[in-house]
């Protein structure tokens, strides 16, 4: 499905009938990346999963969003549907989506239940290799944006970055690039806290994007929540162990 507002062309999945569950994606991947949790969930709840802007066939926002942008833009649509409560699940980047927007104050929807998927949001501290790689990294980027340098090798910051970024930075746009050093910089530990609904926490025991350390953290923190860690699997966990995942969420949202 498909709805324009706000300068954005937004496609979305949208499926099943009754209590309504938000599923919000992770950095790099489409709403569609997760067939295997809607076919779990749409016999029983209506389920909603937008491509945030972007992603897939969504269109690019016009400036570089930070995940309080993200959380924005989740309201904005929920609004548009008339959605006036909801469950979310997010994956990593959807899950740091649903942190900043479930320790806000005030929202126009009531939050039921909360699923956190190896999920970003807090911000690891970096290794001494880390940080002498992002030293080096600066100091490359001031050369190169020189003006005799810039002039004779155009298209050498382009080329640095994509050197040193990750996978997902490297494919990115320039704006998308932008948005990215803002969410991974951007530690919603603090906000934890805040988030008064039921949350569980599904993770990877061999997580390396999201440490299970991060899940640890999480469950300590958030006031009610459990942790459930799938064992051998890595950052997309729910995907090893559907079986295990299926249960868990029927458990959870009692159906």
């Amino acid at each position: 499905m498909n709805f324009k507002g706000d300068l954005l062309d937004i496609d979305y999945i949208d499926r099943g009938s009754g209590k309504v569950i938000v599923l919000l994606q992770g950095w790099g991947t489409t709403a569609s990346v997760y067939e295997s949790l809607i076919g779990m969930l749409d016999g029983n709840f209506r389920v909603i999963a937008p491509d945030f802007p972007g992603f897939g066939k969504s269109t690019e926002p016009s400036f570089a969003y930070s995940a309080e942008d993200y959380a924005d833009f989740v309201v904005s649509f929920l609004e548009k549907l008339e959605i006036r409560e909801a469950s979310f699940i997010g994956h990593s980047h959807g899950g740091r989506v649903i942190i900043a927007l479930a320790s806000r104050k005030y929202l126009p929807f009531s939050i039921d239940r909360i699923v956190l998927i190896d999920s970003a949001g807090i911000v690891s501290k970096k290794s001494l290799a880390k940080r002498t790689r992002i030293r080096f990294y600066k100091v490359c980027k001031k050369a190169v944006q020189l003006g005799p340098v810039k002039k004779l090798f155009p298209q050498a910051l382009d080329k640095l970055q994509k050197k040193f970024g990750s996978a997902d930075y490297a494919s990115s746009s320039p704006i998308m690039r932008q948005s990215m050093v803002k969410l991974v910089n951007t530690d919603y530990t603090p906000a934890l806290c805040r988030i008064n609904r039921p949350t569980l926490l599904i993770w990877g025991e061999n997580d390396e994007a999201t440490p299970l350390s991060h899940a640890r953290i999480m469950q300590s923190k958030i006031p009610d929540s459990g942790l459930v860690t799938i064992k051998d699997a890595g950052h997309f966990s729910f995907v090893s162990d559907l079986a295990l995942t299926r249960r868990v969420l029927k458990s959870f949202f009692e159906f």
